[in-house]
């Protein structure tokens, strides 16, 4: 089996290392030790500033999948997931892998602990996750990357519009941030 795998070198994989029609299996990862996402937040400053405590390890992109997203993300005690939200046309999936975040969509919270699991389809409630615990706590979240896809943040004079591989920021009245 070792033979058809090659060492990814957990993060040193780029755009160009996949040729057309190569069908090298990559090697797997230890997903704890996957590289923290570059930029901690895609966020405008003054939203991104309450990312804080979160790192996301894209784990998706270190085998270039190009449909659908998966990342490895650790919440700090007092951090947050994201901001409210809801997305327009991507389904969302969380597992949480340890620890204990609460759900908040809406005015309802839920507690969440390692082994559980939730979705949330497009258009759905908004939500996000906290970490009110003691302790980090760590989920696998995962989510297409389809076109066209709109967020709406009802807590916060954001939009957010997905333009290519990018997400594109203005407020509610759209100007620019």
């Amino acid at each position: 089996m070792g033979q058809n795998l090659r060492d990814s070198g957990a993060g040193s994989l780029g755009a160009g290392n996949r040729g057309a029609g190569e069908s090298e299996q990559r090697a797997p990862v230890l997903a704890g030790r996957a590289p923290p996402r570059v930029k901690p937040s895609n966020y405008p400053p003054m939203f991104a500033e309450r990312m804080a405590g979160r790192t996301k390890r894209p784990l998706g992109d270190l085998f270039e999948l190009a449909n659908f997203g998966v990342n490895l993300t650790t919440l700090a005690p007092g951090a947050a997931s994201a901001l409210q939200h809801r997305h327009s046309k991507q389904d969302e999936f969380v597992y949480v892998v340890s620890g204990e975040l609460t759900l908040v969509s809406g005015p309802d919270t839920y507690p969440m602990g390692a082994g559980m699991c939730v979705g949330f389809l497009a258009s759905g409630a908004s939500h996000h996750l906290e970490n009110r615990s003691s302790n980090d706590a760590s989920y696998i979240e995962i989510g297409d990357r389809v076109a066209g896809d709109e967020v709406s943040y009802p807590a916060d004079d954001l939009v957010a519009e997905r333009d290519g591989d990018a997400w594109r920021f203005t407020h509610k009245n759209g100007e620019p941030y």
